[in-house]
């Protein structure tokens, strides 16, 4: 019988970490009876309200995610009333803009920002490497030699990897 391989997963516990987190501002939104509102969304709306009406492109460059994972997000946040879509400038693009749903909540928005902040920093100065530094040293390990290169010489080494298809 062949190992999984997915049985080890150093990350699986950060990924969970976070989910976990975020199921909790998710509460937060459900205490208050924002409906239709995800943790994820909240930054994009912040920015929209801070910045004014953007293109996909403007507002995934704000928040420093692809064109194509921002698009479906607009897509899901559109669909959640939060946003309104209109052709942009030229044809092929989006204006993304708050509806008044959105407008209306975002006092409170950048109020829970603040506060996930302030608990996020309270915890770290809980715990006796923070995570904020954990990052950190990560991107500078990852300065000195990338995560394609570290994976790569695995394969190199790896005959399932290596091996052509039959």
């Amino acid at each position: 019988m062949t190992q999984d391989p997915t049985e080890i997963s150093h990350w699986r516990a950060l990924r969970l970490l976070q989910a976990r987190m975020d199921e909790d501002i998710a509460r937060l939104y459900t205490e208050a009876r924002i409906d239709g509102l995800k943790p994820s969304y909240v930054m994009e709306l912040i920015k929209l309200h801070l910045r004014g009406p953007m293109t996909i492109k403007e507002l995934a460059e704000a928040v420093q995610r692809t064109h194509s994972a921002l698009s479906q997000k607009v897509a899901a946040m559109r669909r959640a009333g939060l946003v309104e879509t209109v052709t942009g400038a030229d044809a092929r693009s989006k204006q993304v803009m708050l509806t008044e749903r959105a407008t209306g909540m975002i006092d409170r928005l950048m109020a829970e920002w603040r506060a996930t902040e302030s608990a996020l920093a309270e915890l770290e100065a809980e715990i006796p490497y923070p995570l904020g530094q954990v990052v950190l040293d990560v991107e500078r390990a990852l300065e000195r030699r990338s995560f394609h290169d570290r994976i790569a010489e695995r394969l190199a080494a790896d005959p399932a990897w290596i091996s052509p298809e039959p």
